[in-house]
């Protein structure tokens, strides 16, 4: 995750922009203020899944250290959102849910799965001012169609995560790039 890039590209932002009623009007937005952050919606182009700053970061170590990566990434007062295949949002949580998500010996942390109908504030493709008062990009978008992971993908990073925090609690996990 080091890696990947932290601004997205021209096509990247493009691409983003895409999921607008009105692409055009996004991408004169971001050329006229790159820092501003938008809401745009989800269920089309990506979803989102949305998961508390710590668990985020264990998700991430999970789908980067065991494999595929991740798609586009970013941090939003004190979340982490994973940009996702569409039809994620549906699938996740029955998913989810089948491995008794709510269940076992420690809590496992809400995610809220935003799709069709629900949109999301997305960073501006130049970093604002301070990163902890603004959304970032951890991995931005950098192709014209970023690889997006699926239910599937996220739900065996959700239990490996989820595993990964029960065997270190107590001790403070270390994230490169927190």
């Amino acid at each position: 995750m080091n890696d990947a890039p932290r601004t997205p590209t021209p096509s990247g932002t493009a691409w983003l922009a895409s999921a607008g009623t009105f692409p055009g009007s996004v991408t004169t937005l971001w050329s006229r203020h790159p820092h501003r952050a938008t809401e745009l919606p989800c269920g089309r182009v990506f979803d989102v899944v949305s998961a508390p700053a710590l668990f985020g970061r264990r998700l991430l170590e999970a789908l980067w250290t065991c494999g595929p990566g991740s798609g586009p990434v970013a941090a939003h007062r004190g979340r982490l959102l994973l940009f996702a295949a569409p039809g994620t949002a549906a699938r996740l949580p029955a998913l989810l849910h089948w491995q008794e998500w709510s269940g076992g010996a420690a809590p496992v942390p809400a995610l809220l799965c935003l799709g069709t109908g629900d949109v999301v504030s997305v960073p501006g493709p130049v970093p604002a001012g301070r990163e902890s008062e603004h959304a970032r990009w951890l991995v931005a978008p950098h192709t014209p169609s970023p690889w997006l992971p699926g239910p599937d993908v996220l739900l065996w990073g959700c239990v490996r995560a989820s595993r990964a925090g029960r065997r270190g609690a107590g001790r403070n996990p270390v994230f490169a790039g927190a």
